[in-house]
């Protein structure tokens, strides 16, 4: 199926010059919170993106039924109860990583990139552009979490995905692990390297900003 300019642009908008994270700058709570390990920042990014877009097709399904003094607690509503979904099939099929997760799964619910995709978007588009905005949203998070999930654990432990990735004899030569790479204020310094240097990509957000 050919998309449209328009739903081009909602999936593959936040992927670059739209993104949530370094251009919106939401979500950053998690993205500090549960990307000490690749592993748990994978399943945040899978989970928010399918969480995401199957909100914003039910909302989208049912705007036109919603009152509108009462659209947020009918938002919330659907989240939670896709969030409590993804929370018992993590307990079920991935314990550890939900352990490690931790409260950061059930916050999904006041993720603010859902609740402002839902408002801006699911509520004033269809079905199928709200489904695509969905996924767009959730890949430009997810794709943070991953990068900055990668380097913490690589910098931090030479692991990554619990492998051993960094050769002993570069142990052996003298080379440590950077345990600061383990601590949330890193990856708050990792996420600002990306907005730089996606700044510094993208000269029109620059002027946007100015």
């Amino acid at each position: 199926m050919a998309l449209s300019t328009k739903t081009k642009a909602a999936l593959l908008g936040p992927l670059n010059k739209n993104n949530p994270v370094i251009v919106q700058v939401l979500g950053i709570c998690s993205a500090l919170a549960v990307t000490s390990k690749l592993e748990p920042s994978l399943v945040m990014a899978v989970a928010v993106t399918l969480v995401l877009a199957a909100a914003n097709v039910i909302i989208s399904l049912l705007r036109k039924t919603i009152p509108n003094r009462i659209r947020i607690i009918v938002q919330l509503v659907v989240v939670a109860a896709l969030v409590t979904i993804v929370s018992e099939v993590l307990k079920a099929f991935a314990y550890d990583v939900n352990k490690q997760l931790s409260v950061f799964v059930g916050l999904i619910v006041t993720n603010c990139i859902l609740m402002g995709r839902l408002e801006a978007f699911a509520l004033g588009n269809g079905p199928w552009p709200s489904f695509l905005d969905g996924i767009g949203n959730g890949l430009g998070y997810g794709w943070i979490l991953v990068a900055v999930g990668f380097f913490r654990e690589l910098l931090g432990s030479g692991e990554l995905l619990g492998y051993r990735v960094i050769p002993q004899f570069m142990y052996d030569a003298g080379y440590q692990n950077n345990g600061l790479m383990m601590l949330a204020p890193m990856a708050l310094f990792l996420v600002a390297v990306i907005i730089w240097v996606h700044r510094s990509r993208n000269k029109e957000l620059q002027e946007e900003t100015n």
